[in-house]
């Protein structure tokens, strides 16, 4: 895998003993031992193990950072696009799909909210569809307590309108006082119905506004959105408590914010003549009934502080949730204007918060005077980007390879359920958050050797894409501007298509090779657990999951940071230097059945080479490479 010299902006990872031809390859085989059962635990990161032998999940602190999300200013950027990325943090499965824009109707309604198993119970109930809902992207996933799937944290649509959704806690009394059901549209729904009937960002508002003054709203302890156009970015915080209190600020072209979580701090007083806030009727005087402010004497209201809770400390300072401050990450986007897609998606990758809890990565590339409508792009990576790579959605791609859409790995309550043969074809495709997912964890039990080669990696992949993008929007424009916008569809979809399959095949030749390295340098890290001394299972038949009193901090979770990014620095210190098309290794090529690439120091020997590998080495070969 490895590029000679490599290591992104010249990181200067540890070198890994390479097989250096056909030679190498059959000492290894003959000398190499085999994997031990009990192989040595990495010095470099030793994720910690909860004790007991079948802790039950539990949240806990180790949640108290969650989804993030970025915007930047289209007069913030290199190309003059406004950039809005980020991820959700959910343990489940995801998948992608596009849903078509569609006609209802007239009576049509939409279940919204939440079931009685939620966290704060709810109640699912029916409000009026539209007549017409528009076309977008998602990511779908499987698993929120109570809230109904498929879930989404919200994508991008035909009109250019992008959603996220983010965690905004609000304060406790809030929570407290939220009834039980509860009813309204929660935080996907908001998403979802944002997606489908907005045409503006202004408007995604205006629509979740209203929703909630009539409906009601279904909350978990508070929420919030960011949603951007070409123009201009919003960000929606709904506060909990069954109060129906909602508020929007406006963001600009010069403006930038990290939502981590979502927040507002000064709203005016008296905003009817401000159109750079919107909220509910009662925001300032239900704060005052409740003794939480005074209004007199003062212009506006700090809603952060009034409604929400307090920041953690300054990014290093917070062993629970390291990096979460919004205000200094604001810093690092303003220092990084110009800001290019690349360093967007890269932010959206950056170790410091793309771990093992994050369910993809999202980077809307939303671009001011489209030739056409459906070259609106929205780049997508399959699970955490910091092991995956990004493939470019346009908006009027017209389905995606099956292997992307929802599997059982991960998917809430496949393991109580046999399979429904209906989805046994497509449950039988490999599935890339599995494939990714392998990598991460190869990957970040040592970073030190394999972060560094496996970013250059993506981030070359990902220049190749970039490289073709462009005529491939020329030959689908040319097509739409025939009068032939199937063609001009078809030509889209090919191209993310083959770039998806691709990316797959690449992941499956990473981790392929990751592991075997692993297995020679170091062996498979076993668990080590405590047993109560009712359980005479081995520590590997335990409970997998990360929970219980033990867990304390956010790095408890599987991640590969190195203490502030990647070992070279955070995406602000790496800016500059971006990826290599030639980096990528030649995954693709097929010689004798084994893989052949020299830019990773692969290479194969001649024929009587090997067939005396293969006869000398074709045992060891079997057992070393087994899972």
């Amino acid at each position: 895998m490895r590029v000679p010299g490599s290591g992104p902006s010249g990181q200067g990872s540890p070198p890994v003993p390479a097989r250096a031809g056909a030679t190498g390859l059959a000492l290894l085989l003959a000398l190499a031992p085999l994997t031990p059962a009990h192989a040595h635990t990495s010095q470099e990161q030793v994720p910690s193990a909860p004790a007991g032998s079948t802790p039950p999940p539990q949240e806990g602190p180790a949640n108290s950072d969650k989804s993030i999300g970025f915007y930047v200013g289209k007069d913030l950027t290199d190309d003059g696009s406004v950039l809005l990325g980020g991820f959700g943090h959910e343990p489940s499965s995801h998948w992608l799909e596009i849903v078509q824009d569609q006609e209802h109707p007239e009576g049509a309604t939409v279940q919204v909210g939440a079931t009685e198993e939620a966290d704060l119970p709810g109640e699912l109930t029916e409000i009026p569809q539209v007549e017409q809902t528009a076309k977008y992207l998602t990511m779908n996933y499987s698993e929120f307590a109570g809230f109904p799937a498929p879930l989404t944290n919200g994508g991008l649509n035909e009109h250019q309108v992008a959603v996220r959704d983010i965690w905004s806690d609000s304060r406790e009394e809030l929570v407290e006082m939220t009834p039980a059901p509860q009813e309204g549209p929660q935080y996907s729904d908001l998403a979802r119905l944002m997606m489908e009937r907005a045409t503006t960002a202004r408007e995604a508002v205006e629509i979740a506004g209203e929703l909630i003054d009539e409906h009601g709203y279904t909350t978990y302890g508070g929420n919030s959105h960011l949603i951007a156009d070409e123009n201009e970015g919003w960000v929606l915080v709904e506060f909990a408590g069954g109060q129906g209190l909602w508020a929007a600020e406006r963001l600009g072209s010069e403006d930038v914010r990290v939502s981590y979580p979502g927040y507002i701090q000064d709203f005016p007083l008296q905003r009817e003549d401000d159109s750079d806030f919107m909220g509910s009727n009662d925001l300032v005087s239900f704060a005052e009934e409740q003794d939480w402010f005074e209004a007199e004497g003062e212009e506006s209201i700090d809603l952060q502080q009034v409604y929400g809770t307090p920041f953690p400390g300054p990014p290093g300072d917070d062993e629970e949730a390291p990096f979460r401050y919004p205000p200094r990450l604001e810093e690092e986007l303003q220092e990084m204007a110009p800001m290019s897609l690349q360093d967007m998606q890269r932010m959206v990758r950056d170790p410091r918060w793309s771990d093992d809890r994050s369910g993809y990565g999202q980077v809307a590339h939303l671009q001011e005077d489209l030739a056409h409508p459906d070259l609106a792009t929205l780049w997508v990576a399959p699970t955490a980007a910091v092991t995956a790579p990004y493939i470019p959605w346009h908006i009027g791609a017209e389905e995606i390879p099956p292997e992307y859409s929802q599997h059982r790995y991960l998917t809430s309550g496949s393991a109580a359920n046999y399979l429904d043969p209906e989805y046994a074809h497509l449950e039988a495709t490999q599935y890339p958050v599995r494939t990714f997912k392998r990598l991460m964890y190869y990957t970040c039990e040592h970073p030190g050797a394999f972060l560094g080669e496996v970013t250059d990696t993506f981030e070359g992949f990902e220049a190749q894409m970039l490289q073709d993008i462009g005529e491939v929007e020329e030959e689908a424009l040319e097509a739409f501007e025939a009068g032939d916008r199937d063609e001009g569809r078809a030509v889209l979809t090919r191209f993310s298509n083959e770039w998806a399959t691709d990316a797959l095949d690449l992941g499956t030749f990473m981790v392929d090779d990751v592991q075997e390295r692993t297995k020679d340098e170091w062996g498979i890290r076993m668990p080590e657990q405590e047993r109560s001394e009712d359980v005479t299972a081995n520590a590997e038949s335990l409970d997998m999951s990360l929970g219980g009193q033990d867990v304390v901090t956010a790095r408890d979770r599987v991640n590969c940071d190195m203490g502030g990014g990647w070992q070279d620095g955070s995406t602000l210190e790496r800016q500059g230097t971006y990826g290599d098309p030639d980096a990528v290794p030649d995954f693709r090529a097929e010689q004798g059945g084994a893989r052949a690439s020299a830019s990773w120091g692969w290479a194969l020997g001649g024929t009587a080479l090997g067939l005396l590998v293969g006869a000398g080495g074709m045992y060891l070969l079997g057992r070393r490479t087994s899972a």
